[in-house]
């Protein structure tokens, strides 16, 4: 973990490197369309963040503490977010592309993903216990051993996911994205 402080200051328009990247804690900071993408950003701290219109795509994110974060427009393709140091993990994704992203076995009660791209992401083994899944894209997104319970998924689509492999005891379901949760038995409803 760095011991310089960052606090408070907006980054805009940056194309970072591995060079430029200053390794500290930023707390209170805002990066606004800037590009971080395959950054190794293992053991640094996020703390009252928000990224917006930022590319972080294959990132690293080993150890790395992300509480109490927005992103906003942002790509973050490729991210395992279940690397992060999991102590006061906290975060909320709208209009963000997390295509083959990861949040495996992630403690995530109540997160928000709002109009995100989400195929191939995997939530196997994560707690998404009232967790809302507004407008998003689900194909091919993994859920397996997932906590479901009280999840909002009414205006989602593309899921696939197996009542018998999941937690899904109240959890919220549009009439037409339950065939959702019939993918398993290849039947054809009309």
């Amino acid at each position: 973990m760095p011991d310089t402080i960052i606090e408070d200051q907006d980054f805009t328009g940056i194309s970072f490197t591995a060079e430029t990247f200053v390794r500290a804690n930023y707390e209170n900071c805002n990066f606004v369309n800037c590009i971080l993408p395959q950054l190794d950003l293992s053991g640094i701290h996020f703390t009252e963040c928000t990224f917006d219109n930022c590319d972080l795509s294959m990132s690293v994110l080993s150890n790395t503490a992300l509480k109490d974060i927005m992103f906003q427009n942002c790509k973050l393709l490729g991210i395992d977010f279940g690397s992060c140091e999991t102590f006061l993990l906290s975060f909320a994704f709208e209009n963000c592309l997390l295509n083959m992203a990861s949040f495996y076995q992630l403690k995530l009660k109540g997160t928000r993903f709002k109009n995100c791209n989400l195929q191939e992401a995997d939530f196997s083994g994560a707690d998404l216990n009232q967790a809302i899944f507004h407008n998003c894209e689900l194909a091919m997104a993994k859920f397996e051993n997932t906590i479901l319970e009280k999840a909002d998924f009414r205006t989602s689509y593309n899921y696939s996911i197996d009542p018998e492999m999941n937690k899904i005891k109240k959890a919220k379901f549009s009439l037409v994205g339950v065939v959702g949760l019939l993918d398993k038995y290849d039947i054809e409803v009309e």
